[in-house]
């Protein structure tokens, strides 16, 4: 198995062999339903910080949320990556946390672009069930050489946002791809398919790990890695709707 989203890929499965055979094993009806929790919890944090946003009445340290809360989920999606035994426990955590980020960039997109988000949501869950069905009738099936180009692409693509996010600090910013010109379109576009292509890779890595018995925990590992797979593709699509809709 091999996936290009780092929470799951073939080194966290072999360390996930070291769980307790007596807790179960893995299955795709547990992965589902734990997939189902995860998103609620991230819908339902999401959906308060939005409206404590949208009523305009957002206490200061939103500001400050919006700055630095991005740092608990990431530190407890390290955790959970390094140690996936620790997933039943932090990932509901992580949702919350997460959820409340994607709240308040859910709104400052809507307040700018009126009816952005709903369109968002309604792109990334058509994208899902059609990537989803288009897998489970075996329309779709990875090759090695496939997951390798998107192990590479998603590397990259994640190399090159962190040395902007640095460069940022240092008031160095690129310009052109993240404008709303045709360069900053076709690569929010090309990202946008990427995270698209992710969802594959994440659907051959559950399959993969129901067939082989993976501990019973990796349920919600592997429930955890798919949302982290959808936040991306969310956001990557209000980003580009963002840009298709600024040059009106």
């Amino acid at each position: 198995m091999r996936s290009s989203n780092p929470t799951l890929n073939d080194q966290v499965f072999e360390r996930s062999r070291s769980g307790n055979p007596a807790d179960g094993v893995m299955t795709l009806n547990g992965t589902v339903l734990k997939t189902a929790i995860l998103t609620l919890l991230l819908v339902t944090s999401a959906s308060w910080s939005w409206k404590i946003l949208m009523s305009g009445s957002a206490p200061a340290w939103f500001g400050s949320a919006l700055t630095f809360g991005w740092i608990v989920p990431v530190v407890l999606a390290l955790i959970i990556s390094f140690k996936p035994t620790t997933a039943p426990a932090l990932a509901p955590v992580y949702a919350l946390g997460n959820g409340v980020i994607v709240g308040i960039i859910s709104a400052m997109y809507e307040k700018a672009f009126g009816g952005i988000v709903l369109t968002a949501v309604m792109l990334t869950c058509g994208i899902l069930f059609a990537l989803l069905a288009a897998y489970a009738t075996g329309m779709i099936k990875p090759s090695e050489n496939f997951k390798l180009g998107i192990v590479a692409a998603t590397g990259g693509v994640a190399l090159f946002y962190l040395a902007t996010w640095v460069l940022g600090m240092f008031g160095i910013h690129i310009p052109g791809l993240f404008g709303n010109g045709w360069v900053g379109i076709a690569f929010s576009a090309f990202v946008v398919i990427l995270a698209a292509l992710n969802l594959v890779l994440d659907f051959d890595f559950i399959e993969n790990g129901c067939e082989a018995g993976a501990p019973k925990h990796m349920e919600w590992y592997a429930a955890f890695g798919l949302l982290v797979t959808l936040v991306w593709l969310y956001l990557e699509i209000l980003r580009l709707l963002a840009k298709l809709r600024s040059r009106d």
